[in-house]
Protein backbone atom coordinates (compact mmCIF):
# COMPACT_ATOMS: atom_id res chain seq x y z
CA UNK A 1 0.00 0.00 0.00
CA UNK A 2 2.54 2.24 0.89
CA UNK A 3 4.19 1.41 -2.49
CA UNK A 4 1.09 2.80 -4.29
CA UNK A 5 1.10 6.14 -2.38
CA UNK A 6 4.69 6.77 -2.88
CA UNK A 7 4.43 6.01 -6.38
CA UNK A 8 1.45 8.49 -6.36
CA UNK A 9 3.55 11.07 -4.98
CA UNK A 10 6.78 10.73 -6.84
CA UNK A 11 8.50 9.36 -4.44
CA UNK A 12 11.43 7.15 -6.02
CA UNK A 13 11.39 3.61 -5.66
CA UNK A 14 14.85 3.01 -3.57
CA UNK A 15 13.01 5.50 -0.57
CA UNK A 16 9.88 3.03 -0.59
CA UNK A 17 12.38 0.19 -0.07
CA UNK A 18 13.61 1.27 3.04
CA UNK A 19 10.84 2.74 4.13
CA UNK A 20 8.59 -0.47 4.65
CA UNK A 21 10.84 -1.90 7.00
CA UNK A 22 10.58 0.98 9.22
CA UNK A 23 6.94 1.29 9.32
CA UNK A 24 6.54 -2.59 9.57
CA UNK A 25 8.75 -2.31 12.71
CA UNK A 26 7.23 0.79 13.66
CA UNK A 27 3.74 -1.38 13.65
CA UNK A 28 4.53 -4.06 15.53
CA UNK A 29 5.99 -1.50 18.42
CA UNK A 30 2.73 0.14 18.97
CA UNK A 31 1.26 -2.85 19.14
CA UNK A 32 3.52 -3.61 21.69
CA UNK A 33 2.84 -0.35 23.62
CA UNK A 34 -1.23 -0.97 22.59
CA UNK A 35 -0.98 -4.21 24.44
CA UNK A 36 1.02 -2.87 27.87
CA UNK A 37 -1.99 -1.09 29.59
CA UNK A 38 -4.21 -3.90 28.66
CA UNK A 39 -1.44 -6.15 30.69
CA UNK A 40 -1.35 -3.80 33.66
CA UNK A 41 -4.92 -3.67 34.27
CA UNK A 42 -5.37 -7.04 34.12
CA UNK A 43 -2.99 -7.78 36.60
CA UNK A 44 -3.79 -4.68 38.79
CA UNK A 45 -7.50 -6.63 38.44
CA UNK A 46 -9.01 -3.55 36.81
CA UNK A 47 -9.99 -5.53 33.44
CA UNK A 48 -10.68 -9.38 33.23
CA UNK A 49 -10.24 -10.79 29.92
CA UNK A 50 -13.03 -13.40 28.94
CA UNK A 51 -11.26 -16.34 28.86
CA UNK A 52 -12.74 -18.24 26.23
CA UNK A 53 -12.51 -15.37 24.10
CA UNK A 54 -8.51 -14.76 24.26
CA UNK A 55 -8.38 -18.66 23.75
CA UNK A 56 -10.10 -18.66 20.44
CA UNK A 57 -8.10 -14.88 19.50
CA UNK A 58 -5.14 -17.09 20.25
CA UNK A 59 -6.22 -19.57 17.79
CA UNK A 60 -7.08 -17.67 15.43
CA UNK A 61 -3.99 -15.37 15.40
CA UNK A 62 -2.07 -17.88 15.45
CA UNK A 63 -3.01 -19.89 12.63
CA UNK A 64 -3.10 -16.39 10.74
CA UNK A 65 0.50 -15.77 11.69
CA UNK A 66 1.36 -18.95 10.06
CA UNK A 67 -0.60 -18.48 6.89
CA UNK A 68 1.37 -14.91 6.46
CA UNK A 69 5.17 -16.43 7.20
CA UNK A 70 3.64 -18.79 4.05
CA UNK A 71 2.49 -16.62 1.89
CA UNK A 72 6.02 -14.55 2.51
CA UNK A 73 5.33 -11.32 4.36
CA UNK A 74 8.36 -9.18 5.20
CA UNK A 75 7.86 -6.02 6.60
CA UNK A 76 4.30 -6.48 8.04
CA UNK A 77 4.76 -9.44 9.60
CA UNK A 78 5.73 -7.80 12.70
CA UNK A 79 2.76 -6.76 13.46
CA UNK A 80 0.95 -10.20 13.06
CA UNK A 81 3.67 -11.45 15.24
CA UNK A 82 3.13 -9.35 17.88
CA UNK A 83 -0.78 -9.30 17.91
CA UNK A 84 -0.60 -13.38 18.35
CA UNK A 85 1.79 -13.28 21.19
CA UNK A 86 0.14 -10.47 22.90
CA UNK A 87 -3.02 -12.31 22.52
CA UNK A 88 -1.84 -15.62 23.37
CA UNK A 89 -0.31 -13.56 26.81
CA UNK A 90 -3.07 -12.25 27.61
CA UNK A 91 -4.85 -15.55 27.23
CA UNK A 92 -2.26 -16.81 30.06
CA UNK A 93 -3.00 -14.17 32.25
CA UNK A 94 -6.72 -14.57 31.88
CA UNK A 95 -6.41 -18.22 33.14
CA UNK A 96 -5.88 -16.94 36.67
CA UNK A 97 -7.01 -13.30 35.86
CA UNK A 98 -10.28 -13.67 33.78
CA UNK A 99 -13.82 -14.38 33.88
CA UNK A 100 -15.92 -16.60 32.23
CA UNK A 101 -15.88 -20.44 31.17
CA UNK A 102 -12.61 -21.39 29.25
CA UNK A 103 -14.57 -23.23 26.19
CA UNK A 104 -18.48 -23.72 25.59
CA UNK A 105 -20.81 -25.06 22.84
CA UNK A 106 -20.14 -22.39 20.14
CA UNK A 107 -16.48 -22.09 20.97
CA UNK A 108 -15.90 -25.22 19.96
CA UNK A 109 -17.95 -24.45 17.00
CA UNK A 110 -15.59 -21.98 16.50
CA UNK A 111 -12.33 -23.66 16.90
CA UNK A 112 -13.92 -26.51 14.53
CA UNK A 113 -14.53 -23.82 11.89
CA UNK A 114 -10.76 -22.54 12.25
CA UNK A 115 -9.67 -26.27 12.29
CA UNK A 116 -11.39 -27.04 8.70
CA UNK A 117 -10.28 -23.65 7.11
CA UNK A 118 -6.58 -25.43 7.78
CA UNK A 119 -7.12 -28.29 6.60
CA UNK A 120 -8.47 -26.54 3.21
CA UNK A 121 -5.16 -24.59 3.36
CA UNK A 122 -3.52 -28.13 3.70
CA UNK A 123 -5.24 -29.48 1.14
CA UNK A 124 -5.50 -27.06 -1.55
CA UNK A 125 -2.19 -25.02 -0.55
CA UNK A 126 -3.83 -22.07 -0.83
CA UNK A 127 -3.81 -20.32 2.61
CA UNK A 128 -7.22 -18.01 1.90
CA UNK A 129 -9.32 -20.37 2.72
CA UNK A 130 -7.76 -20.23 6.55
CA UNK A 131 -7.68 -16.84 6.50
CA UNK A 132 -11.02 -16.05 5.26
CA UNK A 133 -12.72 -18.40 8.03
CA UNK A 134 -10.21 -17.03 10.73
CA UNK A 135 -11.35 -13.34 10.09
CA UNK A 136 -14.79 -14.25 9.84
CA UNK A 137 -15.00 -16.24 13.26
CA UNK A 138 -13.12 -13.39 14.64
CA UNK A 139 -16.02 -11.28 13.62
CA UNK A 140 -18.21 -12.23 15.91
CA UNK A 141 -16.31 -11.98 19.02
CA UNK A 142 -15.48 -8.92 17.41
CA UNK A 143 -19.08 -7.42 17.24
CA UNK A 144 -19.54 -9.13 21.04
CA UNK A 145 -16.68 -6.69 22.12
CA UNK A 146 -18.54 -4.22 20.33
CA UNK A 147 -21.23 -4.15 21.77
CA UNK A 148 -19.58 -4.53 25.39
CA UNK A 149 -17.61 -1.78 24.45
CA UNK A 150 -20.95 0.37 24.03
CA UNK A 151 -22.72 -1.30 26.70
CA UNK A 152 -19.82 -0.96 29.75
CA UNK A 153 -17.34 1.11 28.01
CA UNK A 154 -15.61 1.49 31.18
CA UNK A 155 -14.90 -2.87 30.75
CA UNK A 156 -12.53 -1.70 28.34
CA UNK A 157 -8.95 -0.22 28.19
CA UNK A 158 -9.32 2.60 25.72
CA UNK A 159 -5.66 3.33 25.17
CA UNK A 160 -5.21 -0.12 24.22
CA UNK A 161 -7.60 -0.33 21.20
CA UNK A 162 -6.54 3.53 19.95
CA UNK A 163 -3.01 2.48 19.88
CA UNK A 164 -3.87 -1.16 17.84
CA UNK A 165 -5.97 1.08 15.77
CA UNK A 166 -2.70 3.27 14.64
CA UNK A 167 -0.88 0.13 14.44
CA UNK A 168 -3.35 -1.73 12.50
CA UNK A 169 -2.58 1.37 10.02
CA UNK A 170 0.85 1.05 9.71
CA UNK A 171 0.82 -2.61 9.27
CA UNK A 172 -1.56 -2.10 6.07
CA UNK A 173 0.69 0.34 4.61
CA UNK A 174 4.01 -2.19 5.61
CA UNK A 175 2.42 -4.65 2.93
CA UNK A 176 4.20 -2.97 0.22
CA UNK A 177 2.73 -4.11 -3.24
CA UNK A 178 -0.92 -4.99 -3.08
CA UNK A 179 -1.48 -8.79 -1.89
CA UNK A 180 -5.08 -9.10 -0.81
CA UNK A 181 -3.77 -12.48 1.26
CA UNK A 182 -1.82 -10.14 2.71
CA UNK A 183 -3.99 -7.17 3.18
CA UNK A 184 -7.07 -8.54 4.73
CA UNK A 185 -6.09 -9.10 8.00
CA UNK A 186 -4.70 -6.19 9.23
CA UNK A 187 -7.56 -3.94 7.33
CA UNK A 188 -9.95 -6.71 9.29
CA UNK A 189 -7.93 -5.31 12.32
CA UNK A 190 -7.89 -1.59 10.96
CA UNK A 191 -12.00 -1.53 10.92
CA UNK A 192 -12.43 -3.86 14.32
CA UNK A 193 -10.53 -1.87 16.40
CA UNK A 194 -11.54 1.80 14.73
CA UNK A 195 -15.08 0.46 15.44
CA UNK A 196 -14.26 -0.41 19.30
CA UNK A 197 -12.92 3.00 19.98
CA UNK A 198 -16.08 4.61 18.45
CA UNK A 199 -18.36 2.19 20.33
CA UNK A 200 -16.09 2.75 23.36
CA UNK A 201 -16.52 6.62 23.17
CA UNK A 202 -20.53 6.53 22.13
CA UNK A 203 -21.07 4.56 24.92
CA UNK A 204 -19.24 6.88 27.65
CA UNK A 205 -21.10 9.88 25.48
CA UNK A 206 -24.29 7.61 26.49
CA UNK A 207 -23.93 7.23 30.12
CA UNK A 208 -22.86 11.04 30.48
CA UNK A 209 -26.38 12.29 29.19
CA UNK A 210 -28.16 9.19 31.27
CA UNK A 211 -26.16 10.13 34.13
CA UNK A 212 -25.40 6.26 34.48
CA UNK A 213 -23.44 4.90 36.98
CA UNK A 214 -20.43 2.69 35.79
CA UNK A 215 -21.58 -1.06 36.37
CA UNK A 216 -19.39 -2.86 38.73
CA UNK A 217 -16.72 -5.32 37.00
CA UNK A 218 -18.21 -8.30 38.89
CA UNK A 219 -21.35 -8.10 37.19
CA UNK A 220 -19.31 -8.55 33.36
CA UNK A 221 -19.79 -11.72 31.49
CA UNK A 222 -17.17 -10.69 29.31
CA UNK A 223 -16.54 -10.25 25.88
Amino acid sequence: MIEILFHSAGVSPRYTEHALPIIGLLAGLVSIFAFAPYVRDTLALRTQPQRASWFIWSVLSSITLCSQIYEGATSSLWFVAIQAASTVFIFILSISRGTGSLLNASDACMLIAAGIGVLLWIMTDTTAYALAIVIAVSSLGGVATIKKAYRDPGSETMSTWVMSFCASALAVLAVGEPSWVLLAYPVYLFVLYGVIVLATKLGHTRKAELGMAPIVWQQKVGF
